[in-house]
């Protein structure tokens, strides 16, 4: 390998209800990426559109392959010259009343090249904080494992909610991912209590790089975000952290050091238990 290590990029955004504001912002963010070295970057979920409802997201669906937020991913990823995984995007099902929340990957002459669709749903109570969540009433579920070949290896592609569930990731590793992008917009309470350590342990027990990016601080409704955006390495240190507000959190992609933190420490090897994943 002994390459020269490339650089990533995860992207902080406070995103609300002004979708033209939020793409200015997110342009801006990536511009400094690419003008820091990013080969490639990971914006947050719901980068373009951070509404009081999951339901609010509906009017900005879009059909697969054509939309305004399609084509500002391809045409910035082709102009930077730098690979993007757009956050989530709502792409169009059969049902008018739902959407899935679309992670799509674009390379840096603005092809789309992998498309994820979140498939753990956040339908929760906080009861600390009061809030409720309900995604399953707006949110179409995912089915299928993604992980794509980027500059920086095997990337596999998860969301939010996604992180808590390990088998997702095993399931990404057997099919020899070496780091995963996690857009996020996990709330302040369960982000305080849960974010770093599972970004930590998925890097830990599958020693890949995690990138993680994150919606962080108030939204219309009175929502809180966590924030915390981080690269975490495949020995489970944060490498960088972008902690609140909007900003980009950049870090070297070391395959060397993967490789021999995989070679040396040979826990991948050493699994017993096979992990199946429905499709």
């Amino acid at each position: 390998m002994s390459d020269t290590p490339q650089k990533a990029a995860v992207i902080q955004m406070a995103s609300g209800t002004n979708t033209s504001a939020n793409l200015l912002t997110t342009e801006k963010l990536l511009e400094q990426a690419a003008g820091q070295g990013a080969v490639l970057a990971v914006l947050p979920e719901n980068f373009a559109f951070l509404g009081a409802e999951t339901k609010d997201v509906l009017s900005f669906r879009e059909k697969e392959g054509d939309g305004p937020l399609q084509h500002f991913l391809s045409q910035t990823a082709r102009r930077l010259g730098i690979w993007i995984v757009g956050g989530t995007i709502p792409l169009e099902t059969g049902d008018p009343a739902k959407c899935r929340a679309a992670s799509l990957l674009f390379d840096s002459e603005g092809h789309e090249v992998a498309r994820y669709d979140k498939q753990h749903l956040f339908d929760v109570r906080l009861p600390d904080s009061g809030e409720q969540y309900n995604e399953s009433d707006t949110i179409e579920p995912g089915s299928r494992i993604t992980v794509a070949d980027t500059p920086l290896g095997r990337l596999g592609m998860a969301v939010c909610y996604d992180l808590r569930f390990p088998e997702l990731f095993r399931a990404m590793l057997d099919q020899q991912a070496e780091l995963f992008a996690l857009p996020a917009a996990f709330t302040a309470t369960t982000g305080r209590a849960h974010w770093e350590v599972l970004l930590r342990a998925r890097a830990i027990e599958n020693l890949a790089f995690v990138l993680a990016s994150a919606q962080g601080g108030f939204h219309v409704g009175g929502r809180e975000t966590w924030g915390h955006s981080m690269i975490v390495d495949p020995w489970g240190s944060v490498m960088i952290e972008q902690e609140r507000g909007n900003g980009v959190a950049i870090a070297a992609i070391d395959r060397d050091f993967l490789a021999s933190t995989r070679r040396n420490f040979p826990t991948l090897a050493h699994r017993r238990l096979a992990c199946s994943a429905t499709q």
